[in-house]
């Protein structure tokens, strides 16, 4: 049992990385414990950091789910967490040519959030007590 201070361990970390607002954008998902990354997507063009999140939330749960892990799964983003609660990314971004695979994936992971259940704890990444996520990307 962790501690109150401790992230629940073993858990599914993730975290994106934008170079610009749109820009470049990637996101990763690592064994909390371990730094193991068990993927990584991008770089995609004209993306959001939210976006990326968004994603990276989506894909964890259902990495989880495929493999029959009971881990927790952190995201230091409030904004991916309202996101996957809401099963829809409420971006304001505008689909354009450069960035309409990233919309092909939002639409699929919505889809999977409406058609899939999971158990899965997802929960927030306390910067503050434990440090940067260990899915960061170390780019601030």
């Amino acid at each position: 049992m962790p501690q109150p201070n401790q992230p629940q361990l073993p858990a599914l970390a993730v975290d994106a990385a934008c170079s610009g607002n749109p820009g470049v954008l990637e996101f990763r998902g690592v064994v909390a414990d371990t730094g193991t990354e068990v993927f990584r997507r991008g770089p995609f063009q004209q993306g959001t950091n939210n976006i990326g999140e968004f994603l990276a939330l989506v894909l964890g749960l259902a990495y989880l789910k495929k493999y029959n892990l009971p881990w927790a799964l952190y995201t230091d983003s409030v904004t991916a967490l309202a996101w996957v609660r809401a099963k829809h990314c409420k971006t304001k971004l505008v689909c354009t040519p450069e960035n309409q695979e990233l919309f092909r994936m939002i639409r699929t992971a919505e889809q999977w959030l409406r058609v899939n259940t999971w158990t899965t704890p997802v929960l927030k990444w306390e910067t503050s007590l434990w440090g940067e996520i260990p899915a960061d990307f170390g780019r601030k």
